[in-house]
Formats: C-alpha cells, structure tokens, sequence
C-alpha cells in the first residue's frame, strides 16, 4: 500500500542544491517523512546532476529506511545502452540493488514513444526487471496527452504512468480526462504530479490565482490516482500537507465542479501550465537530446 502523498526527490534536497542548506537538512527532511508515514519516494538520474539520488540513497541507507520505501527514480535515456548506465547510476547513487518502479522520464516530445522502443530502451527495463533490479516500468510526461496515449498504444504492459494533475488540467490538454481512465482500463496505476503548477509556494496556480495550497492538494487527492508527488522543501511544507492528507475527505462532485468553474477562464489557454506548450520546463538532458537550446 503506497502513500496517498509521495515525497518529490527534486525538490526535497532543492534548497541543499541550490540554496547551500547543509546536507542533514534535507536528509531530516527524508527521515521525518518516513517516520510520518510517507512510503513512497520518487526521484530521477538526471535530479540536480545525480545530487538528489546521492544525499537520497545516504538518507535511506541509515538505519536500514530503504526497506521502509517504495522506491522511484527516472530513466533518461531511450537508448539500450545509455538506459543500463542510467539504471546502475541510479542504483548505485541510491545504495540500493533494486529500484520498486523504473519510469522512462520526460516522454515530452512526439517521437519519444518511438525512440524508447527502436532504440532499446524499453529491452534494458524489461532485462532488468528479469535481473530483480526493477519491480515495476512506466513512464513520466508533462507535456500532451496526447503523446502519454501514443506510448500507452506501444506494444508493452506499462505498470504506471506519472503525469500533470491539477484543478487548471481538466480544461488544457487534460491528463487527468484522457489519461487516468486508459491506464485504469488497463489496470496500471496513474501517478500525479505539478499540483500547484510547479513548485511550492512558487507554483503558478497558486501565485496567479490566489487558491488555498489545502484546497488544491485535497482537490489532486480526489481524484482517481494511486499517489500524488508533492516538491516538498522543508519541514512546514511537510506538516502542512501531512495534515491534509490526515485529515483527507474526498471533494463530491459538486464541491469540484464548482472550484472548476472558478478556474475555467484562466484555465482553457493554459497561461498557467506553459510546461504543457512550451520546453521551458523540460530538463536540459532532454532539451539536449532533442536539439533544442538550453537557456
């Protein structure tokens, strides 16, 4: 049984990355998650250049915490090779010789789902889950529904899927209204993700519109997903959405409508979701492997 709320890997070691907080802040951070019951963990090899897996894999190896995850991290290659070198990175840098779900990250651009497949990415995951290095295989995206159903339509039985959820999706390119009912049709799991719109408090939806964070995190929890990563930074943000996640009653139906409806204006052009539209929010491995310009 996973966590209604999993612990995102970027951002829980972002303010030792790039703000120079010692390094016991975000591993406190880590372990206070676990004690609080959090079980489900997530990160990816390219998260602040290997960083995040490195300070993650030494906060669970103390005092055996690996065995008290379910583990997550990201693949960034689609070749056969490059994924076996991202997986013993990952594996390595975690302390751990097994990863509970592998996802093939950022499926963002149209010939992703293509790529992972001729190139034999999706062989290096199905050799490692033969291997025991990998339980599960899925994959992650940001960018269009459209692209999530071309890699479902591949031939292979994904186990997951991790992908936008937020109260701005149901009107833009929705993830949560094309993609979460397919998976469940096929009894693999949807994962959300970008509950704010980005980061928290920094999260577009949250600065431009002015919403409760407890109402947009009880709204993401309502809906049909196994889990939902939430970029928590530090100890407040974990308590706060402990709380609601303690404290969770599901939205009805009209309590929904009605917050979607206040939203639907701003929402239907997608000014507050531009990592759908644009490859400003796409990782700079990726950019690079498409050819685009990295900032």
């Amino acid at each position: 049984m996973l966590s209604i709320v999993c612990l995102g890997g970027w951002h829980s070691v972002a303010r030792t990355a790039l703000e120079g907080v010692e390094e016991k802040e975000s591993i406190r951070l880590m372990h206070a998650a676990i004690d609080e019951g959090i079980n489900f963990f997530d990160n990816a090899w390219d998260y602040h250049e290997g960083f995040c897996e490195e300070v993650m894999g030494r906060a669970l190896a103390m005092d055996h915490r690996r065995s008290k995850v379910f583990l997550m991290s990201k693949n960034c290659e689609r070749d056969y090779e490059g994924s076996k070198r991202n997986l013993e990175d990952s594996l390595r840098r975690l302390q751990t010789d097994y990863l509970d779900l592998w996802m093939f990250h950022e499926i963002n651009y149209d010939n992703d789902p293509d790529w992972v497949f001729e190139r034999g990415g999706i062989r290096a995951a199905m050799e490692a889950r033969e291997a025991g290095k990998v339980r599960f295989i899925g994959f992650t995206g940001h960018k269009d529904p459209r692209i999530h159903a071309k890699m479902l339509a591949q031939p292979f039985d994904w186990d997951a899927a991790l992908m936008p959820i937020n109260v701005m999706d149901a009107h833009y390119r929705s993830f949560l209204n094309q993609i979460v009912p397919a998976l469940r049709e096929r009894n693999a799991a949807p994962f959300g993700m970008k509950g704010f719109g980005g980061g928290w408090p920094h999260g577009r939806i949250l600065l431009k519109m002015g919403l409760d964070p407890a109402e947009l995190i009880r709204f993401n929890l309502s809906q049909p997903t196994v889990s939902h990563v939430i970029g928590i930074t530090d100890l407040d943000q974990l308590k706060f959405a402990l709380n609601v996640a303690r404290n969770f009653q599901p939205m009805s139906e009209a309590e929904q409508d009605a917050l979607l409806s206040r939203v639907r204006t701003e929402a239907g052009d997608g000014r507050y979701e531009a990592f759908k539209s644009t490859n400003e929010f796409d990782g700079p491995h990726h950019r690079r492997q498409h050819d685009f310009a990295i900032a």
